[in-house]
């Protein structure tokens, strides 16, 4: 299994110009949330009891599954997105609950996240690293808490 540094290495190739960098710091966590926000609407009734009932859903199950893969790759880094996850399923309880409809709001910020990141790739000349290896859609969100990490000097392997 590649350790966090070599997959951050490898998405780093396609992400060099300042434009797209900026670009995913915004997007990225972005559509990290709406993936989320959209997975959130479908209630999962067999999840309450084992998570709080407003997490009883499909985001908190496919995220689950996420952050195995993160925790494969680096604990800090498992970590980390463990806690940017919880402030995301957080946020679409809130929304949730506000009456904002968290199915558009979600699709929205999806739609125009995307259209955010291909434009960014565009003025890099690269293609988005996931056309190489779908699994780069993971590593997106944990190469961003990598270089929050160097920042900070924590850690990741």
């Amino acid at each position: 299994m590649k350790k966090a540094s070599h997959w951050f290495a490898e998405y780093g190739v396609s992400h060099q110009n300042p434009t797209n960098k900026l670009v995913h710091f915004i997007c990225v966590p972005a559509i990290f949330w709406s993936i989320i926000g959209l997975l959130a609407v479908v209630k999962l009734p067999f999840l309450e009891g084992l998570v709080p009932t407003d997490y009883a859903h499909l985001g908190t199950l496919l995220i689950t599954i996420a952050l195995i893969f993160y925790l494969s790759i680096s604990f800090s880094i498992f970590i980390g997105m463990t806690i940017v996850t919880l402030l995301c399923l957080q946020l679409c309880t809130i929304i949730e609950q506000s009456g904002i409809s968290l199915l558009w709001l979600s699709l929205t910020v999806f739609v125009l996240a995307w259209v955010g990141q291909f434009w960014g790739h565009k003025i890099e000349g690269a293609k988005p690293s996931f056309f190489k290896d779908i699994q780069f859609l993971l590593i997106g969100p944990a190469w961003i808490m990598g270089f929050i990490y160097k920042k900070l000097g924590i850690p990741f392997r």
